[in-house]
């Protein structure tokens, strides 16, 4: 019989709880797919809260400092920690370490997102709303939540970590916390709010008082037929069909939310001095990315020119609430119609600023960079695939906003290139076979005019996981 602890014995603080966890955590975080440090040692830990879902589960708020990262700043993540002193084989593949000293000395600990007891006093801390210390269970009181959906916890999350419930809801954990209203629950919430079907309406969600307010993670129907438009595409190229209808539906899809945001949000002052400000931070973003990728190098002048043309230029028309991270991963395919999820933005950028209003060209841009990504990761390399996919994107797009991004094309060209220069650095750090993707686009990128469309093909290696990161 597994004995269970109080998590926090009277008279321990988090301070001699870390006496228990500092070093399994810092051996076990860095090999976790959500941990931001890849590569780095876990070299600080400070536990900001610590609070009793039950006897035998801990919900943890935790800051790390790294070695070699002296200027990067420190980051939370959120950890469900179960303790016993007997793990069940299986939950073996859960084990975090067991404590040698310390108030849990000698008692195994585990992620406990991992374990259906968890994950159901979990969905009903959600179901029925509440407090538990500084935490904050909420719910949309117009949504019944039926118990006992039994739990699952997917594998294929990257940044954060996702449960579903039943095959009815999913719940999305935010492992990396930042303060502050998530994206990924306010823009749902304002999108339910202007009747914006394309967007899984949130259900419930939890967060935090303490240190700082921020949200922890969000209730959402789940779609259980969907397929992930990254899969559909490579389905279709590997049939060898086009993919012209779906996209075309996808660019209307992608209008209509943008539409519903531009309605539900406040906008921003159209182009103009912001140009020139837009321009140098991508020029800055180029300019330290080249430092890091010397593939880059060559390019730079050219790339430069394509933001050079983007601080002179006026579009006229207001900044909006996005996406912000917008590409085939994003998007899933269900009775006959896109819906567009994941509105966290980019994980890396602070959440101020990934809830400061942009150019919806950049979630255009995104998702051209995505057909492209999805034409490069078959052999043989079908340009005219990715082309025709991007036109009628775009044209889907222009028939449901009455306005052409294409109308712009140093404004497209210069979100394409930054989103190119995003994807080189990101793949140099992790996927380094998949370099020669947006290498290939930066070569194309920095040479052309923005009207001008091809390039030349950069052989890339056969690809068997989806695009993003």
């Amino acid at each position: 019989m597994r004995k269970v602890v109080s998590p926090r014995p009277s008279g321990h603080t988090p301070a001699h709880l870390l006496i228990s966890l500092a070093d399994m955590l810092r051996a076990w975080l860095p090999e976790q797919r959500w941990f931001a440090g890849k590569g780095r040692r876990v070299t600080e830990l400070t536990l900001l809260s610590v609070t009793e879902l039950h006897p035998a589960c801990l919900h943890l708020l935790v800051r790390t400092g790294r070695s070699s990262s002296a200027s990067a700043p420190d980051d939370c993540y959120q950890l469900f920690l179960g303790v016993g002193e007997v793990l069940p084989p299986r939950l073996a593949h859960a084990r975090i370490g067991r404590a040698s000293e310390g108030p849990l000395a000698g008692l195994t600990v585990y992620d406990a997102l991992q374990e259906p007891r968890s994950a159901d006093l979990l969905l009903e801390r959600l179901r029925t709303a509440g407090t538990a210390g500084p935490l904050r269970f909420e719910r949309d009181p117009k949504v019944s939540v039926p118990a006992g959906l039994a739990p699952r916890l997917l594998d294929a999350e990257q940044s954060n970590s996702s449960l579903v419930y039943g095959d009815a809801y999913i719940l999305k954990v935010f492992r990396r916390v930042q303060p502050g209203v998530n994206p990924d629950l306010e823009v749902p919430w304002a999108l339910a709010r202007q009747g914006c079907t394309r967007v899984p309406a949130p259900v419930a969600w939890f967060r935090t008082s303490e240190p700082q307010a921020a949200t922890l993670g969000v209730l959402q129907p789940f779609l259980p037929d969907a397929v992930d438009g990254w899969t559909l595409a490579l389905e279709a190229l590997t049939a060898g069909r086009h993919f012209t209808d779906e996209a075309y539906e996808l660019g209307r899809a992608t209008a209509e939310v943008h539409v519903a945001l531009a309605a539900a949000f406040a906008l921003g002052a159209p182009a103009g001095h912001g140009s020139r400000r837009l321009a140098a931070a991508m020029t800055a973003r180029l300019e330290a990315t080249s430092r890091a990728v010397p593939e880059l190098l060559p390019h730079v002048e050219g790339l430069r020119g394509a933001f050079d043309e983007l601080a002179v230029l006026d579009s006229g028309r207001p900044v909006q609430r996005i996406h912000g991270d917008l590409h085939l991963g994003q998007v899933l395919w269900a009775g006959e119609r896109w819906s567009v999820i994941d509105f966290e933005g980019e994980p890396a950028r602070p959440v101020a600023e990934r809830r400061q209003p942009q150019s919806p060209v950049r979630d255009v841009a995104g998702m051209l960079r995505s057909f492209d990504y999805a034409a490069r990761s078959r052999h043989p390399w079908r340009p005219e695939w990715a082309r025709r996919c991007r036109d009628a994107y775009c044209a889907g797009y222009a028939a449901q906003a009455r306005w052409d991004p294409r109308a712009q094309p140093e404004l497209l060209r210069a979100y394409e290139t930054d989103r190119a220069v995003y994807e080189a650095l990101y793949e140099a750090r992790h996927r380094p076979d998949w370099l020669p993707v947006p290498m290939a686009a930066i070569a194309r990128l920095a040479q052309q005019h923005p009207a001008s469309s091809g390039g030349p093909h950069t052989p890339v290696p056969s690809f068997h996981s989806a695009q993003g990161g």
